[in-house]
């Protein structure tokens, strides 16, 4: 199988990292990354959308099938923003991408990151577990081939990923020691690209997919 992907979100730390490992892997075909500005990277493989408005895709709808996967890699932290728009970008912009990739690419797999600690019953004390919950569980009603909610705890970056914060700069000198120490919540962001492109090739047998279901689907060849 030779895999045709749409990514959001090449500019965050896991997107990057994503990115990084769908152009080293000799079984992807095609990136198509869609964003609001330019990942810097060149490569064969790799097409550029520029898109402002991660709502509406009726500007570029004619450029969106004909694809086997989409890594959706999109999102932010919720703090220090209002509760209106960490929903709408981490609920609303993930719902409406399915919405018109379901029906432009009827046999796509659909690969969501999400988070440890979510909440998809929707009743956590912490806004963010349950927003994301809220995305997993909208995300469900899409008629996708496939549909994989991942949901990483510890992610360090690797392969020159520029990290989203500067405590990942500060914990990358003890990553192998909190690896070794915590191997079933620590992973990092060559773990999770690999792990994504796996749920195309192979499949899996949970749909949501924990820290350690991660690290242990990116270990297939």
């Amino acid at each position: 199988m030779r895999i045709n992907a749409i990514l959001f979100g090449a500019t965050g730390m896991i997107g990057q990292g994503v990115l990084i490992e769908a152009l080293e892997h000799p079984q992807v075909a095609s990136v198509l990354s869609i964003s609001r500005r330019s990942c810097g990277v060149q490569h064969t493989k790799l097409t550029e959308i520029i898109h402002d408005d991660f709502l509406d895709y009726a500007a570029i709808k004619d450029q969106l099938s004909g694809f086997d996967a989409c890594f959706f890699c999109l999102g932010v932290s919720s703090a220090g923003i209002s509760p209106e728009t960490y929903y709408a970008i981490t609920h609303d912009y993930a719902v409406a991408a399915a919405d018109v990739l379901s029906r432009l690419n009827p046999d796509m797999v659909f690969c969501f990151i999400s988070g440890a600690g979510t909440d998809d019953q929707e009743k956590s004390r912490m806004r963010w577990a349950r927003v994301k919950g809220k995305a997993e569980n909208s995300l469900k009603s899409f008629p996708f081939k496939g549909l994989f909610l991942m949901r990483p705890a510890y992610v360090q970056h690797r392969k020159g990923v520029r990290p989203s914060f500067m405590f990942y700069r500060i914990f990358a000198p003890v990553y192998p020691l909190l690896r070794f120490l915590f191997p079933k919540t620590v992973t990092n962001t060559e773990e999770v690209g690999r792990a994504m492109i796996n749920a195309v090739l192979f499949g899996a047998e949970k749909q949501t997919l924990e820290n350690r279901d991660i690290i242990e689907l990116a270990k297939k060849t």
